[in-house]
Order: structure tokens, then C-alpha cells, then sequence
């Protein structure tokens, strides 16, 4: 297994993190040692500020069915006492004009029911994780973007949108991906208003943290080109 301790200190001194990143860890049985989430969450995008609180536990598929938006993203059958509870939440967003039904199929959805889903601050991660979670202001993300494609793991999709949560299965699938962050995420997860998310797979950490390095390198000589430039060829 990799140093996640070293490579969460290596975002964090890059990229100026102000939240810890988060390991998702899709998994059949949850790694010995892994607290069993308790209480209860909106949707399980909150999921993702508890663990970047510090907080290492597993869930299962019953703790993700307050949200049947998130549920679907993650490919996670409701009970049939609340079966109904996805095309009644469609229908309200389609009703009020934040989607259009056509959208819904092309929303990526992992691909197969995970018994357990596991998070924690990516150092803490107490094994190797399929996808985590960056909360950064657009200038720290798009070096990190820049990292990933200098690594080839770019997914060269378009910024996503709503449901944030789709991040997650789109970054399996296609690679690093960018989020916007939709209004409930923000609201679930207390991410400032300038911040984005970046839902990086963990077969692909180690290497944008290398290249990380030169982009930072590279970012520090072009700031002061452009300031230069700037200063020198500006007239109002």
C-alpha cells in the first residue's frame, strides 16, 4: 500500500489545502479495523465532510437511502417501502426546471451494488482507495488538472455539474474529473462558495503527485512571465 500520509502532505503543501482530501474505498467487506458509520446523514455526500473532519468508518447501502439521487449514483437498489422516492425527486427537479428527464440516463452510476463504501481523510486511508476527493479554489484545481494531464489520466470530460456525487463513478470510469459542486452538496458538505471538487481515481494518485511537482515548478516561472508581460505591455 502506498504512503498516504506522505501523499496527503504533499497536496496539502502544493496546493495550499484547506480540507483534508478524501479516500472512497468501494469495497465488498470493510477493511479490519473500520469503525461501522453510526447515526444518520441527508445523503451521502456528507459523507465526504465527515471524513474530512478526520473520521475513518464504512456504510452500507442502507445508510445511503435518504438520498435517491446519491443512491443511484452508486448503484444502490431502494427498499421498496421507498421505491418510490427517485422518480418523485426526478419529477420535482424536472418540475422546477434544474434538469431535463432526458439527462438521467447519461448520469454515470458505478457499476454494480457496493456492499460497503468506506471513507477517510487520505492520509488515514486504511486501504488503497478507488477514487479521492479534492475541495480547492479553481486555481488549485487546475493545476492539479494540469498534473493529471501531464500523467495521462485526465478523463477530457467537461466540468460536471449536478449530482456532484456522479463525480465519483465518472472518475472510476474515465479518469480525473471536475466537479462544480451542485446546491446540495454544498449545503451537505459546507464547502465555501469558491470552492470545486476534483474526484481523482486512486490507481492515479501516485502519479499526478509526480508530475504535480513540475507544474507547481512550472506555474511559479509563468507567474512571473505573465506579470512581467503584463506590466510591460499593458496600456489601460
Amino acid at each position: 500500500m502506498s504512503d498516504y500520509q506522505a501523499l496527503e502532505r504533499r497536496f496539502q503543501e502544493i496546493l495550499d489545502l484547506k480540507q483534508r482530501p478524501v479516500a472512497v474505498i468501494i469495497s465488498g467487506e470493510a477493511p479490519a479495523g473500520v469503525d461501522k458509520f453510526s447515526g444518520t446523514v441527508p445523503a451521502g455526500c456528507a459523507f465526504w465532510r465527515v471524513a474530512a473532519e478526520g473520521r475513518t468508518f464504512s456504510t452500507t447501502p442502507s445508510d445511503h437511502y435518504n438520498c435517491p439521487i446519491g443512491s443511484h449514483t452508486h448503484h444502490i437498489p431502494l427498499p421498496p417501502e421507498r421505491a418510490n422516492d427517485l422518480p418523485a425527486v426526478l419529477e420535482t427537479m424536472v418540475n422546477i426546471g434544474y434538469l431535463k428527464m432526458e439527462e438521467v440516463p447519461g448520469i454515470p452510476v458505478l457499476p454494480e451494488t457496493p456492499e460497503n463504501v468506506v471513507y477517510a481523510p487520505l492520509g488515514d486511508s486504511p486501504a488503497d482507495p478507488d477514487v479521492v476527493l479534492f475541495v480547492a479554489p479553481a486555481s488549485k484545481l487546475m493545476m492539479l488538472e494540469e498534473a493529471a494531464i501531464r500523467a495521462g489520466v485526465s478523463a477530457k470530460l467537461p466540468l460536471l455539474a449536478r449530482p456532484t456525487c456522479m463525480a465519483i463513478p465518472a472518475a472510476l470510469a474515465h479518469g480525473m474529473v471536475t466537479s462544480a459542486g451542485c446546491i446540495g452538496n454544498r449545503i451537505y458538505t459546507h464547502i465555501g462558495d469558491d470552492a470545486m471538487y476534483a474526484a481523482v481515481p486512486g490507481r492515479a494518485l501516485e502519479s499526478i503527485a509526480r508530475e504535480l511537482d513540475t507544474v507547481a515548478a512550472a506555474n511559479a516561472v509563468l507567474t512571473q512571465y505573465h506579470r512581467e508581460r503584463q506590466k510591460s505591455l499593458s496600456t489601460v
